[in-house]
């Protein structure tokens, strides 16, 4: 089964889990499963059905945005990462 290792400002909301297991074909299956797992999380990670624009999802090395995006096709050796955008500074 593919993993989503999931960012320290999001883990109060998958009970501190820094990896969690989830099943899917696909990257949206797989967001599917981790937000089914952990249903408070999806107002954080989706506005509606499209991941919100400050939420960036790699399978591995590569942003999904560039891959196929949500249609991405995952095996079971899978290894997402959620990275949220920061921004600040001057």
């Amino acid at each position: 089964m593919a993993t989503i290792k999931i960012p320290t400002p999001l883990r109060v909301y998958t009970a501190n889990q820094a990896q969690v297991t989830v099943s899917g074909a696909t990257v949206g299956a797989a967001l599917t499963d981790l937000t089914t797992q952990y249903p408070d999380l999806r107002q954080h990670m989706f506005e509606g059905d499209e991941l919100r624009s400050f939420v960036n999802v790699f399978l591995g090395e590569e942003d999904i945005r560039y891959l196929d995006g949500m249609n991405t096709t995952l095996n079971d050796e899978a290894s997402l990462r959620i990275i949220p955008s920061i921004a600040g500074g001057r």
